[in-house]
């Protein structure tokens, strides 16, 4: 079993005036470039990430065309919501329409032989200019649910890989909560989204205090899912 890591599918089989090519000319067809690649390396036996921005549908069962694409690629797939992801809802309801080869993360964990995989959405940090009192609700929820899923996840006593859709750092560095849960934890692996077009270039890849991160946005890594062990 390998595992592998893409964020930001950003589909709409069930929407129709949503298009990623303002990011970019490489976003033409980025659909059928995803399912070429993710054939031609991923089997039935992998695990792949998907941190986030899965869907364009504002509604579940919009987004439902989506998810049986999804479904439709090889492989065990672990999704956590990102900030485009308007149509995950509760995670009840959420869980019972995914089709079986889909698993949601959202508190908890999935354990993947030698490594466990968490993960949560994160969310802008408060260094950033014009953060809010709203954004600070919402980082603070999720350091809650990243805590909520590390210590389930430390239960397992395996390495830990953890999904994030936002990075876990700003352009002004690396002293945050998430940071701070993040290398507490003894996380190995971060694989996190959210950055395109010319943002791409600000992302970061590599080891900083012993964790391993990197990007998995679709286009950062040419809509081919990246091995991540």
């Amino acid at each position: 079993m390998s595992l592998y890591a893409i964020a930001d599918l950003h589909l709409a089989n069930a929407v129709s005036d949503k298009s990623m090519d303002v990011f970019g000319k490489q976003w033409t067809d980025h659909q059928k470039k995803i399912e070429e690649n993710w054939r031609e390396m991923v089997t039935d036996q992998d695990v792949v990430l998907i941190p986030g921005d899965i869907s364009w549908a504002m509604k579940l069962e919009d987004a439902i065309a989506d998810l049986n694409w999804i479904h439709s690629l090889p492989g065990k797939k672990l999704l956590i919501r990102g900030n485009h992801d308007f149509w995950w809802g509760s995670i009840g309801k959420v869980r019972r329409a995914l089709p079986e080869s889909i698993l949601a993360i959202q508190n908890d964990c999935y354990d993947c032989g030698d490594y466990v995989v968490t993960g949560t959405r994160g969310w802008i940090t408060a260094d950033n200019t014009g953060f809010t009192k709203e954004d600070e609700k919402i980082y603070s929820r999720e350091l809650i649910r990243m805590r909520l899923g590390l210590d389930e996840a430390k239960k397992k006593n395996k390495s830990i890989i953890l999904m994030m859709h936002f990075p876990p750092y700003s352009e002004k560095g690396f002293e945050n909560g998430f940071i701070e849960l993040i290398e507490n934890y003894g996380v190995k692996r971060v694989c996190y989204g959210h950055l395109h077009g010319k943002s791409v270039y600000k992302g970061f890849n590599g080891m900083r205090n012993g964790v391993e991160y990197t990007l998995v946005s679709s286009d950062a890594i040419q809509f081919k899912p990246i091995f991540i062990q």
